[in-house]
């Protein structure tokens, strides 16, 4: 019956369609699988390799900001100290003074008893009077042979004999006064005076003790020290001597001045570099009219320094130390970074100034983390700010 019944032919071609759109379905689910499953691992390796690297802060090398101290100690001396030794041998008869003394110029400090000088003295007035005897008598003579010569009585050779030993006497006597002379000198060195006011600072003998004539033979007897003027010593490094010039003021700290500062005045440098220590030797004048600052003591010398234009100034922690020497790690503008030499004009402690190696718009690492090479990519956390010295 014709309703009941298909062509065969025409039966299995449907079949065959509708199997190959069903293979055509399945084939598009599998490469839009296939495609979304790739698109899902390149995201996934571009988003680790993102997070593998290291975030760094970064700043830029500034030179803004006050100049900061250099500090470095010292000593202090007396503008003038003049040990005191004895000029005559003897025993000490007495001391009137003792150490922090204030005295004047010539003022008597102790007198010396010296008997051999006292002796020697009594000598010495002898033979002058014994020469001047002589040569009274010599000039007598020779006028009465001169005389005697005008009246031909006597040879002018005999006269002349006359004359030369007045001349001859004459000499002894001048010899003789000058020996008077220098043992009264000697005698007036038993009286110790100050050679200019100061203050007594030391004071090494006593009554009854042997003196020994000479500096050097024994301690001084005393020392004498003008406290009102001070001179400070302090020795500058080379690479920072040539910001210190005359009139340059500083300021000086003591330890038992806590609190409280003094004014020094660079007054010279010693113009040359110590080979032992690499430094260069300033002295400064210090004022103390009031005498609170000690010769002889500790000081801690403070100098305003100026600030170089060409210095740039990082912190501490931006510095790598390798075998390669001392570097900064930078990051340039495609994010990788740049390992630059550089060379430090002087560390200040919270600051370090960069001479060479770094430019002003270079952004450097705050503090590189460890393992960082040339060319490694980064991720900047903040923008750089302007940093100077604190």
């Amino acid at each position: 019956m014709p309703s009941d019944s298909h062509p065969p032919g025409i039966s299995r071609r449907a079949l065959r369609l509708g199997l190959l759109a069903l293979l055509l379905a399945a084939g598009a689910v599998l490469a839009v699988g296939f495609s979304t499953r790739s698109s899902d691992a390149a995201r996934l390796r571009e988003r680790a390799a993102d997070q593998s690297r290291p975030t760094v802060a970064v700043i830029q090398p500034g030179a803004a900001g006050a100049p900061p101290a250099l500090e470095l100690p010292g000593r202090l001396e007396a503008n003038f100290r003049a040990p005191i030794y004895a000029r005559v041998s003897g025993y000490l008869k007495r001391w009137l003074v003792d150490i922090g003394t204030p005295v004047k110029a010539g003022q008597l400090l102790a007198e010396i008893e010296a008997p051999d000088l006292d002796q020697q003295l009594v000598q010495a007035e002898a033979d002058l009077a014994t020469a001047r005897s002589n040569l009274a008598l010599a000039e007598t003579t020779s006028r009465r042979w001169q005389a005697l010569v005008a009246k031909d009585l006597v040879s002018r050779q005999e006269a002349e004999d006359k004359a030369g030993d007045l001349v001859t006497k004459r000499s002894i006597a001048a010899a003789a006064q000058a020996n008077l002379d220098r043992f009264l000198a000697l005698k007036g060195f038993t009286r110790i005076v100050a050679p200019f006011g100061g203050v007594v600072t030391a004071r090494s003998t006593d009554v009854g003790a042997l003196i020994n004539a000479g500096s050097g033979i024994g301690p001084e007897l005393f020392v004498v020290s003008d406290i009102r003027r001070l001179r400070g010593y302090v020795s500058v490094p080379q690479n920072q001597s040539r910001f210190i010039r005359r009139g340059l003021v500083a300021r000086i700290s003591v330890p038992d001045q806590p609190g409280r500062e003094f004014p020094a005045t660079v007054e010279t440098t010693s113009q040359a570099v110590n080979a032992a220590s690499g430094s260069v030797l300033v002295q400064l004048a210090v004022e103390n009219p009031k005498g609170e600052l000690l010769p002889g003591g500790f000081a801690r010398f403070s100098f305003e320094l100026p600030r170089d234009g060409n210095v740039l100034t990082i912190p501490p922690s931006a510095l790598l130390f390798g075998k390669s020497g001392l570097r900064v790690a930078t990051v340039g503008a495609d994010g990788r970074i740049a390992l630059k030499p550089v060379t430090i004009a002087r560390d200040l402690g919270a600051a370090v100034e960069i001479a060479t190696g770094l430019a002003p718009g270079d952004r450097v690492i705050e503090s590189p983390p460890d393992g960082l090479a040339e060319g490694d990519l980064v991720r900047v956390a903040t923008p750089a700010p302007a940093t100077g010295p604190k």
